[in-house]
């Protein structure tokens, strides 16, 4: 079902519409080879769905249901059209672990802090059922129809922007478990200590994989069940569990997609309306911050950025620039191939400190502590910001603490790495004094 107007105001981004059709293309293949196809139908989607499920015939429709509170809107209007005709709506989360709407705490209420969430969660995620994928499907239903083609939902860019997609990403339910297999033999078992470091390949690079689908919260918990077993995994599978608790909070507080989740930040002093120079400056990765600027530079390139960065990107915004962070959200969900609402909204909340179980407010990442932490070298910086290939390591992250000699011959001089865009000490300190304003609030 195509009906990108009914995700407003949070329809695909440029990036989620490239993975999406190269998904689908995936699932028709794999339909295929099974002995049915892809039907694909246009919205809107309760009238589109109706007329399919009374034309063929079917009791029940099964579908799977999403966290986004306009998908869970459509959810219902199309609940209540196939009521009318006597058709039954049957929703699932094969993309979740648990069923928000029943997984609670002890008292009955929504989880509102990770740890408690965690705790319940891992206690029989060793038993998650295995639901594997059915060898024949029955034949198209002829009174289906064809549908719509794959081509004319224009999905792909009209310029040839998506080279770097191209080169990094392989969308499909194949390639994902190709990745999960290369991550378990490779990867996983230094996931603990190489997470967090850009310059390595430490991450498992599931995410957009899991956001479309193609493979399963469940599938990978099993595979490493399977595996080393839960304990040696724990690391990777706390993030397992910070991607199910931000669609838990999602759920029950869907106003955090476009609020804040701690209603004292709205009255957070905002530099609004943004200086337009330097919104383009961070999103272009211009900043002067080395480590940041890679990061929005890989993120522009491959749909993609380090999670570690993505930390940094978001406090800098957030933090030393003042800017709201739906901003930052709006550009990640443009930008990401792995754009989540429920992981893009609790992410940039937990930065900002208006969400659940949110990051301190006094947490202000220092960009260039932590580039000389997590990458000690500067390769991560030098891959995606070329033009300080010939500083030394040792001022890899803080380029203008050089002297005018040195930036001369790094051929740095006069550009925004011998001047950033701003000071970070005194943007730090600026942010201080405007989060003391709002946590003196009362908690509403």
């Amino acid at each position: 079902m195509h009906a990108p107007g009914e995700e407003a105001p949070w329809q695909p981004g440029a990036a989620s519409r490239w993975w999406l059709q190269r998904s689908l293309s995936a699932l028709d293949a794999a339909l295929r080879r099974r002995g049915n196809s892809l039907l694909i139908l246009r919205g809107p989607s309760a009238q589109a769905l109706e007329n399919l499920a009374r034309g063929i015939g079917a009791e029940r429709v099964y579908a799977t249901a999403l966290v986004d509170p306009a998908a869970r809107l459509r959810d219902r209007s199309v609940r209540d059209a196939l009521s009318d005709c006597s058709i039954e709506l049957v929703l699932h989360t094969p993309d979740l672990l648990r069923d928000p709407d029943l997984f609670r705490s002890g008292s009955g209420t929504p989880y509102r802090v990770f740890t408690p969430f965690w705790k319940a969660l891992r206690r029989d995620l060793a038993e998650v059922p295995a639901r594997p994928a059915p060898e024949r499907l029955p034949r198209p239903d002829e009174r289906a129809g064809a549908g719509v083609t794959l081509e004319s939902l224009g999905l792909q860019p009209a310029i040839e922007w998506d080279r770097g997609l191209r080169a990094n990403w392989a969308p499909g339910e194949v390639a994902a478990h190709a990745q999960l297999d290369e991550f378990l033999q490779d990867e996983v078992a230094r996931y603990a200590v190489d997470r967090n470091r850009p310059d390595l390949p430490g991450t498992s690079r599931l995410s957009p994989h899991l956001h479309f689908g193609e493979i399963t919260p469940g599938q990978i918990v099993r595979a490493m069940v399977a595996g080393a077993g839960m304990e040696r995994h724990e690391s990777f599978l706390r993030e397992i569990g910070w991607r199910e608790f931000s669609h838990h909070l999602l759920w029950h507080f869907p106003h955090t997609s476009d609020a804040p989740m701690d209603a004292r930040f709205a009255a957070f002093p905002w530099q609004e309306p943004p200086d337009p120079e330097q919104l383009k400056a961070w999103q272009q990765g211009r900043t002067g911050v080395p480590i940041v600027d890679a990061g929005m530079r890989e993120l522009w390139q491959t749909g993609w950025m380090h999670g570690r960065v993505r930390m940094l990107v978001a406090s800098f915004l957030t933090k030393n620039l003042r800017l709201h962070w739906l901003h930052g959200a709006r550009w990640f969900w443009d930008t990401l191939v792995d754009a989540d609402l429920a992981n893009n909204s609790a992410g940039w909340q937990w930065v900002a400190g208006s969400g659940a179980d949110a990051a301190p407010y006094f947490r202000i990442f220092n960009p260039v502590l932590q580039g000389t932490r997590f990458d000690p070298r500067g390769d991560y910086v030098r891959r995606w910001v070329p033009e300080l290939a010939n500083v030394p390591s040792k001022h890899i992250h803080a380029p203008w603490m050089m002297v005018e000699e040195e930036l001369h011959a790094c051929a740095i001089a006069g550009t925004v790495y011998a001047r950033p865009l701003l000071d970070l000490a005194s943007s730090r300190r600026a942010a201080l004094a405007a989060y003391d304003k709002v946590r003196l609030l009362p908690r509403g």
